[in-house]
């Protein structure tokens, strides 16, 4: 029964993330009103949140892993009022890295939508949901390499910040074009090759910066409290 149940969550955390989510993304920007872009962003937070619960074994080890999740998307969320060069997506990485691929999701998705409220909501606003949450889910999938060698986690930060910039012109194209286009996303691309390159050195500067002591405390969270 455990493995049963175990595949089972994980089939749910899966078909959320890779499927549910991404369709409501793309449903917010081509088939719904602007005026309800606020419901799709909570409804994305929402499932954001079972994507988390997924992962919800212990009562009291969950209710801990849930307290530092929220300090790391806090953290992340004052990262995105910084100018120029952000530590947001560096911090949303490490949260996945150290504290699971759902609370990853969860800490992306929720520094989007909250960090928005001052930055503006939009019909964006879901699709950055869901590009930080895939960073973070990443990043919790790929914690083992990305722990062990500081260079491949700064190549995945590199890649992460191509991947969001590459995901929002999606947005853009279907926004613009109420569907997509190729050629219009070539375009996109290409007019936002300057915000891809903040993006990627963002990341690579933080990570290098903060990879080795906001990971250091965080697995002596995760040892002493067992989260």
């Amino acid at each position: 029964m455990p493995v049963l149940d175990n595949r089972f969550r994980a089939a749910v955390k899966y078909l959320i993330a890779f499927i549910m989510i991404p369709a409501l993304a793309v449903a917010g920007s081509v088939a719904f009103d602007e005026k309800r872009h606020i419901f799709i962003s909570l409804t994305v937070a929402v499932m954001a949140l079972l994507v988390f619960f997924t992962g919800y074994e212990k009562r009291q080890v969950g209710t801990r892993r849930m307290v530092v999740t929220a300090i790391m998307t806090a953290m992340a969320l004052v990262g995105r009022f910084i100018p120029v060069i952000k530590p947001m997506t560096a911090l949303v990485i490490l949260t996945g890295m150290y504290l699971g691929c759902e609370a990853g999701f969860l800490a992306g998705a929720l520094t989007a939508l909250l960090s928005n409220f001052w930055f503006g909501q939009g019909p964006w606003t879901a699709f950055m949901m869901l590009a930080l949450g895939l960073i973070g889910f990443a990043a919790g999938l790929l914690s083992g390499a990305l722990i062990k060698k500081r260079a491949i986690l700064l190549v995945f930060g590199a890649f992460c910040g191509a991947a969001y910039s590459l995901i929002m012109d999606i947005w853009t194209v279907l926004w613009y074009a109420e569907g997509f286009s190729l050629k219009l996303y070539a375009a996109a691309v290409g007019t936002s090759v300057p915000y891809l390159l903040s993006y990627v050195i963002s990341n690579v500067v933080f990570l290098y910066m903060l990879g080795k002591p906001v990971g250091d405390k965080l697995m002596r969270v995760k040892i002493k409290y067992g989260v």
